[in-house]
This record gives C-alpha cells, sequence and structure tokens, in this order.
C-alpha cells in the first residue's frame, strides 16, 4: 500500500511539473576503472587511474585508463614528447591555452603535441573515461601548473 502511494506521488509530482523519469545507465567502459589516482594533487574531483602498459626497454610509452567522475578534471599541464588521448566513454572537455573548450564523445581522438599546455576531463553531469598514452618516453616528461578553475572550467 504505501509502495502505491509513493508510486503515485512521484507520478502526479512529474505531471505536475512536466517533468519525465530517467533511470541512470550504469557507466560502461572497456577497461577497469582503476584504482585512486595517485597524481590526484594535481586533479580537481575524484579520478581513477589503471595503467595498462608501463614504459620497458620495448615500448618507449604508457598507455593508462583515467576515468573521470563528473566535474573531475587535471591541473592545466604539458607534457614534453606530447599526448594522445583515445576516448572510450561518456561526456568530457579538452582545452588547449587561449583556445576554446572541446566537447569529447566516445571515439574521439585527441593528439596533443609537445609542450602545449591543456588540461582535459569530465563535463559536469557526466562521468568520463579515456585512454592516455604519453609517447617518446623517457624523455617525455609532464610539467604540472595551476589548478583550472570553475571559471575556466565552465
Amino acid at each position: 500500500m504505501v509502495k502505491k502511494i509513493l508510486l503515485g506521488t512521484l507520478l502526479v509530482t512529474m505531471i505536475v511539473i512536466g517533468g519525465s523519469f530517467v533511470m541512470a545507465e550504469e557507466f560502461q567502459q572497456p577497461f577497469a576503472k582503476g584504482e585512486i589516482n595517485p597524481y590526484s594533487k594535481f586533479f580537481t574531483g575524484r579520478t581513477y587511474l589503471n595503467m595498462l602498459v608501463t614504459r620497458d626497454d620495448t615500448f618507449n610509452s604508457s598507455i593508462g585508463n583515467v576515468t573521470f567522475e563528473p566535474g573531475a578534471r587535471t591541473n592545466w599541464h604539458k607534457h614534453s614528447g606530447g599526448q594522445i588521448l583515445l576516448v572510450t566513454s561518456g561526456e568530457g572537455r579538452y582545452q588547449e591555452k587561449g583556445k576554446e573548450v572541446q566537447i569529447l564523445k566516445k571515439g574521439d581522438v585527441v593528439k596533443i603535441p609537445p609542450n602545449v599546455e591543456h588540461w582535459h576531463g569530465a563535463s559536469p553531469n557526466s562521468e568520463f573515461s579515456h585512454i592516455s598514452i604519453e609517447p617518446n618516453l623517457p624523455n617525455n616528461q609532464t610539467t604540472w601548473l595551476d589548478a583550472v578553475s570553475d571559471k575556466e572550467y565552465k
């Protein structure tokens, strides 16, 4: 009986306010989310990192799956050897210093040239994941800069 009353109240409320009822989808991505990002001090919000490939003497790159909760983002930063992002799920944002913010969706590829200041992260209302490829190791160094302000983000 209580269940029917609650359901009825929900339906009446939706009709009165003109809303719609949408079930949240579970966030799906091709790789495991990983653990809390050990580089969290260079991010705003919560992120996770799952290293898929670490540099060795054969492959001079590192490849990691990075997952961002809604609104989470990197600080401004640059990579001396460049970076490649492969978007695997959700909706994200990418911006190079002095340029407009780009919306990122599943399947997008971002090639970031060496030493270009940029940031990337989730949109305000969506989780986001990408594969981060750092080529040209061991000489590719990341320089972390200031946090992206809320004003810059929005």
